[in-house]
């Protein structure tokens, strides 16, 4: 597996992760120090404690929409790595930031953002040019 495929597997474990409500593996995908979360409408989280946290909390919650995630692009760079995507909760598409570092070799997240964006067409027919997320 080379370097974009690898990170690209972990971007899939987050969600996979996240739609399982599945917090041990969430929990072994972020990295322990230097982290830093921003979701949709809350302030910025910094720490592995408050961060996990708060996924402790939505993962726990009944009402949780579906996450989705589409249009997966990796950027890598020496020992870090952003993969950006769109994510897809209630109907409403998000343009998101998952950075992760190369952690005693293995990719770990390290930020995950997730912005509102006011239109998005995800399907394989869309008109979004390729390498364009919105």
């Amino acid at each position: 597996m080379n370097e974009r495929e690898a990170i690209l597997a972990v971007n899939a474990a987050y969600y996979t992760a996240f739609m399982a409500g599945d917090f041990p593996k969430m929990s072994s995908i972020w990295a322990d120090d230097d982290v830093s979360c921003v979701h949709p409408g809350w302030p910025v989280l910094i720490g592995r404690q408050p961060i996990l946290e708060s996924y402790a909390n939505i993962l726990r919650n009944p009402s949780q929409e579906p996450v989705e995630h589409h249009n997966d692009t990796a950027l890598i760079s020496g020992n870090d790595g952003r993969v950006f995507c769109v994510e897809i909760v209630g109907g409403m598409a998000l343009a998101v930031t998952n950075w992760f570092r190369r952690v005693d070799g293995a990719w770990r997240m390290i930020h995950h953002q997730a912005s509102p964006i006011s239109t998005l067409m995800v399907e394989e027919d869309s008109d979004v040019p390729p390498g364009r997320l919105n």
